[in-house]
């Protein structure tokens, strides 16, 4: 049983580093600094702490995977104990560029259907 708990784990842990380094390759055409917030920002609004919690263990543990990007981006992610500031709790609020998100009023539904 723990060798199968073991094989999730390392699945999940994989998953992270991939949607990590996607959202990275997205924000690599950015100019530098606009992208590594943009990949900080992403993560903060989108992940939930579970997510977020595993990315760290991946960080703490060397980073191993991670886009140079994302390990930069990294600082500015919020740990999953950590509190909100009242700044990225009303950016949170306003939803995702260009009028996406629950906060437009799609649903969690649309989101799924619309990321293949």
């Amino acid at each position: 049983m723990s060798h199968d708990r073991s094989a999730a784990t390392a699945k999940t842990m994989a998953k992270i580093v991939r949607m990590a380094n996607q959202i990275g390759t997205f924000f690599h055409s950015k100019p530098h600094a606009e992208g590594v917030d943009g990949v900080a920002e992403h993560i903060n609004k989108f992940w939930e702490p579970r997510m977020r919690g595993h990315f760290f263990e991946l960080m703490d543990a060397g980073g191993e995977g991670f886009l140079p990007i994302v390990i930069e981006a990294a600082a500015q992610v919020r740990r999953p104990n950590e509190a909100v500031s009242a700044a990225d709790a009303a950016q949170a609020e306003a939803g995702a560029p260009g009028g996406k998100g629950p906060a437009q009023g799609e649903s969690t539904a649309e989101i799924a259907a619309s990321q293949g």
